[in-house]
């Protein structure tokens, strides 16, 4: 498993560092082109509601992001140094009394664009899984393999 791990100071203009930071990972781990969009939403949300929420803008306060790759899968985790939120009791974004409010939708996007979201930590650290797709090749391997032990 490759890995790789920045810190930033909580300040919002350091979102740009997050996106080149998803930019060269995907260069570098050859991310497919079908999850990229995903990735850099996700991702770059879960940092933001960091740095916002978290760490409530506090420049003194770090947010922590890592990249770990594996054959099939991408996982990154943010981790900020506030007090946490309780991530199990949000409000529904869609509900029609919310749809007029102008936050309160990260979460939700969060949870729709990646494959897994894992929170933990009192919520102060989630982890976003993503799927790779996997080639023909692989396909063809994988379910050769299970014919094989059947």
């Amino acid at each position: 498993m490759k890995q790789v791990k920045i810190q930033i100071p909580s300040l919002v203009e350091n979102i740009r560092v997050v996106e080149s930071f998803i930019d060269n990972s995907k260069d570098t781990f050859h991310i497919d082109d079908d999850i990229y969009g995903n990735i850099m939403v996700a991702v770059t949300e879960a940092v933001n509601n960091a740095i916002r929420h978290g760490n409530k803008f506090d420049k003194d306060k770090n947010v922590f992001l890592s990249l770990f790759v594996e054959p099939d899968r991408v996982k990154f985790e943010v981790e900020d140094e506030g007090t946490g939120f309780d991530y199990d009791n949000l409000l529904d974004p869609t509900a029609p009394e919310n749809i007029e409010n102008p936050g309160g939708r990260g979460i939700f996007l969060i949870r729709h664009l990646a494959d897994e979201v894992e929170f933990t930590k009192d919520g102060r650290h989630v982890q976003l899984t993503f799927m790779l797709p996997t080639t023909p090749n692989e396909a063809e391997a994988e379910h050769s393999t299970a014919n094989e032990t059947i």
